[in-house]
């Protein structure tokens, strides 16, 4: 079943990595709360099919999906509102950061000590990530310091997931976590925006809702029952690479011999991460 989980988070990994180009246009326009809180309501409706209406919600998960929302809504914030200040690959690197900070949530929060190789993994991904996302050359800008925020509150959402979410059924967590992130950015969009709905932020928030959000982040709910925040943070990573490949297919971008370097160096401590856990079923 780990071994199962480890492929989910991988492929959720390419989701995100694809999705990254969409975040990158409404950011370009301005767009932070109403995107964000129209993609992760419209998500939450996607799930209502699969719901099984006899499953009561106790207060405790109401009390854990409250949480996890709330910090999916504050890390997707910053996100978004980074993206308009720095580049593209900034923003992807320093997001990344989340997976050298995970280890730190738990040691501070829970008193677990990553073990000896998930920390060489963890220093492996977040070289890798600088150098497959800035080419090496490092500039900072405006939004990194938001960008840098959210790499926290991320860190956080995955292991409120790993340690919590466990507990729930699935995708009625996934739901209600949506639900509170939904709200809350429609709640903030009405003081801070106005609504943009252009052709190209239709286009993004129905993408984003079913691929990045719907499909997403309900199935990190499901895998991170048996992937481990640690672990599960390192194959993350792997949206890095898959948002650099995404350009290259699309946008006819390409990577230097450095960004490839730091995707081998990412991939490197993703399986690094497998060796440890290759009993694991």
């Amino acid at each position: 079943m780990r071994f199962k989980a480890d492929l989910t988070l991988f492929f959720i990994s390419m989701l995100w990595g694809s999705s990254f180009v969409f975040q990158r246009i409404v950011g370009q326009q301005g767009g932070i709360y109403f995107f964000n809180g129209l993609r992760f309501l419209l998500g939450a409706l996607i799930l209502l099919p699969f719901l099984r209406k006899q499953e009561i919600v106790s207060r405790e998960q109401w009390v854990w999906m409250g949480l996890a929302g709330a910090i999916l809504f504050v890390a997707a914030a910053l996100q978004q509102a980074g993206i308009q200040f720095t580049t593209a690959g900034n923003a992807g690197f320093i997001t990344i950061l989340s997976v050298a900070i995970v280890p730190f949530v738990l040691l501070i929060g829970w008193g677990e000590r990553p073990r000896p190789l998930a920390v060489v993994a963890v220093i492996m991904a977040g070289v890798g990530a600088f150098l497959l996302s800035t080419g090496g050359s490092f500039k900072f800008q405006k939004g990194d310091a938001l960008e840098l925020a959210g790499a926290l509150f991320w860190a956080m959402h995955l292991v409120i997931l790993g340690k919590f979410a466990a507990r729930f059924a699935p995708i009625q967590f996934a739901a209600g976590q949506f639900l509170v992130a939904g709200i809350l950015n429609l709640a903030v969009g009405l003081f801070f925006e106005q609504p943009q709905l252009s052709k190209d932020v239709v286009g993004a928030v129905i993408y984003t809702a079913i691929f990045s959000v719907g499909i997403g982040y309900t199935l990190q709910v499901w895998a991170q029952r048996y992937t481990p925040p640690t672990d599960a943070a390192l194959i993350l990573s792997l949206e890095a690479v898959f948002a650099m490949l995404t350009g290259w297919l699309f946008l006819s971008e390409t990577l230097t011999t450095i960004q490839i370097a730091g995707c081998g160096l990412i991939l490197g401590g993703v399986l690094l991460t497998q060796s440890q856990s290759g009993n694991s079923e």
